[in-house]
């Protein structure tokens, strides 16, 4: 699976506000969120969760050769298994979650796992944020901005609030797409900033090269 410009905009905005001793990364991937928070923190642990076996042997592969595998460690298990195992809290989650809900299916079962949402409800999801979330953590997700109020309501029903919103847009003349949410268990005043990627084709704006610049080689 190939790096998505929204993981890359997702662990290069999350907030490390809270100096984070431990991280969990729900839906891992090839680890990306989790080597970008390894290389931004000081977090002791950082732990990633996928259950897609390629996908995990992959992250392990990746957690392996990087240079913080002391502190990354990947479980090949369901959300739902986790949580039932596992009593620890974590100071950060943070989620690129499979969110695209539309009704057909493609013919590859691994790529539809990791894209629609029945993969991973968002109410499973933040009802599963919730138990694992310690009292001053904060949890980051990107959505769609089509799903942004749905996402919000569900968040308020397990007491997850919003404090900081990013929406981002391809290109000036194109309509948001993604949200950029964090949450915590505190009611706060929610600041909301923008961010456009492009001004035209691979001319990134600078405000997209200073959030991204540290991620990529060529930048």
């Amino acid at each position: 699976m190939k790096i998505g410009t929204d993981s890359v905009i997702l662990g290069a905005w999350t907030s490390l506000k809270n100096n984070p001793i431990s991280v969990l990364d729900i839906g891992a991937g090839t680890g990306v969120l989790s080597l970008m928070l390894a290389q931004r923190s000081y977090a002791e642990l950082i732990d990633a969760i996928e259950i897609d076996d390629n996908a995990y042997e992959q992250c392990v592969e990746n957690f392996e050769q990087s240079d913080w595998g002391d502190r990354l460690f990947c479980y090949h298990a369901s959300l739902n298994q986790f949580v039932d195992e596992i009593e620890d809290k974590y100071d950060l989650i943070i989620c690129n979650p499979p969110f695209y809900s539309e009704d057909f299916k493609t013919k590859n079962k691994q790529r539809d796992l990791a894209r629609f949402q029945d993969a991973m409800p968002f109410d499973y999801l933040l009802e599963s944020v919730s138990k694992l979330l310690s009292n001053q953590g904060i949890f980051s997700v990107i959505i769609p901005f089509k799903e942004d109020t749905q996402f919000l309501n569900l968040a308020s029903k397990f007491n997850l609030f919003p404090s900081r919103k990013l929406h981002v847009k391809g290109n000036p003349n194109t309509e948001i797409k993604r949200s950029l949410i964090e949450f915590s268990f505190r009611e706060s005043e929610t600041t909301i900033e923008s961010l456009i990627i492009e001004t035209d084709r691979h001319q990134y704006t600078s405000h997209y090269i200073d959030l991204t610049k540290d991620f990529y080689l060529k930048m």
